[in-house]
């Protein structure tokens, strides 16, 4: 049910205004902030933005915000939340002590989600994922990026793509899928490799044109050789590129990823401080994704050496069912203050302008701004540092996702 208009007034707005690109560096910390001012919205959209109370022809429902801090709703911009199945046998060998890429080596991990998605039906993929999607957005996200990957087939990678283009018409959740086809390597095909650049990605793109291309480059995955193979592909169909590199070991793939202009470089953990400057010094941003840190190994990209080098740091979920069961960006940047360095303002960036940058979604939404979408988020707070402070918590006291109406939690701000 749409809105036809909304005022929220007297709220501490973190706007994030400025020019629709990656924050770098210093400018993290720069949260445009109006003390005390409104927002009014209509049809979705934010008309005015502005210190002070609204103009007394404001038409529809006022919300009194009584001082809570308004900002946008996050954009979480690295998820794999597309999935079958469930991996708790996994987690209870990782507490008995075997690591995740023991587990991936004997056919546990990605393989075993991935024999359970393709037993799954479409139908099915997309009822959990608009599940799991509803569950992010009472957190306080608006938008989700959401990856194939789990079905390492032609027919089953555009399964998952099909049920997360499904999900996307079923929801107000913004969700922007991504191809990764080059997830995991299939142990049981040999030509694995060469059908996923030669059959899958074109298949893909044929029916998804222009979607962006993924790939997880690690030792007992896709090498850097066959990494840049799948880019280059994808490039000449007009896919723009992103990948997953450093997670466990640093094999060279981040300044490559630069090199071939990908729009992010994502995990980190194991990365150099030759190639974190590299890629600080360049324009792709790196996405750090702290709850996988939180669930494996303890380990977690250096983010306040990328920032203080000049860099621009995005945070996601990595929401997955191996190494990041989590839905909540809340969580993502308590960790990220408390694991990767960041002040409370640079984890507010990471998780909102920064991190539609990566979705090249920067125009619509990711600050409060006339004309973007007015996918907002009311904290129970009147200090920002709370949203950091705070962990573990029921998520925002209301959102908003363009003309979705404000959804009603505990606190909930008076209204007129």
């Amino acid at each position: 049910m749409a809105m036809a208009s909304v005022t929220i007034t007297n709220a501490r707005i973190l706007t994030l205004a400025g020019e629709p690109a990656p924050r770098h560096g210093p400018a993290m910390r720069r949260l445009g902030v109006i003390d005390s001012g409104f927002v009014e919205i209509d049809s979705g959209r934010i008309l005015a933005v502005s210190a002070g109370p609204p103009p007394q022809t404001t038409k529809g429902r006022v919300i009194d915000a009584g001082g809570r801090v308004l900002m946008p709703a996050f954009v979480d911009c690295h998820t794999h939340t597309c999935w079958a199945g469930d991996r708790f046998d996994e987690y209870q060998m990782k507490l008995a002590g075997t690591s995740y890429l023991q587990i991936l080596s004997a056919g546990g991990g990605i393989m075993a989600t991935v024999r359970a998605v393709r037993s799954a039906e479409e139908e099915q993929l997309t009822e959990t994922l608009l599940q799991r999607l509803d569950r992010m957005a009472a957190l306080g996200t608006g938008t989700v990026e959401v990856k194939s990957g789990y079905g390492l087939t032609t027919p089953d990678e555009l399964k998952m793509l099909r049920a997360i283009h499904a999900a996307s018409r079923q929801t107000p959740v913004r969700v922007v899928a991504t191809f990764l086809g080059a997830h995991a390597i299939d142990p049981d095909n040999p030509r694995f490799l060469d059908q996923t650049i030669n059959e899958t990605l074109p298949a893909v793109a044929g029916e998804f044109p222009r979607i962006p291309c993924d790939a997880y480059c690690e030792k007992g995955a896709w090498s850097v050789a066959d990494t840049r193979r799948l880019l280059e592909a994808a490039a000449e169909l007009g896919c723009p590129l992103r990948v997953h590199a450093d997670q466990f070991n640093s094999l060279g793939m981040t300044p490559l990823a630069v090199d071939l202009g990908a729009r992010s470089v994502d995990h980190l953990e194991a990365t150099t401080p030759r190639d974190l400057e590299y890629l600080a010094a360049s324009e792709t941003i790196g996405v750090a994704l702290p709850a996988c840190g939180f669930h494996l190994d303890g380990r977690y990209a250096p983010g306040r050496a990328f920032i203080d080098a000049g860099g621009a740091l995005a945070i996601g979920t990595d929401y997955n069912p191996g190494s990041a069961p989590c839905p909540s960006m809340p969580f993502a940047v308590a960790l990220a203050c408390r694991h990767l360095g960041l002040t409370p303002d640079e984890a507010i960036t990471a998780a909102t302008i920064n991190a539609a940058c990566v979705l090249a979604l920067a125009d619509e939404v990711g600050s409060i701004e006339v004309g973007k979408s007015a996918d907002l988020q009311l904290l129970h707070g009147r200090d920002e540092r709370e949203l950091a402070y705070e962990f573990a918590t029921a998520g925002p006291s209301q959102v908003l996702i363009g003309p979705t109406p404000l959804r009603r939690r505990g606190g909930e701000a008076s209204s007129s």
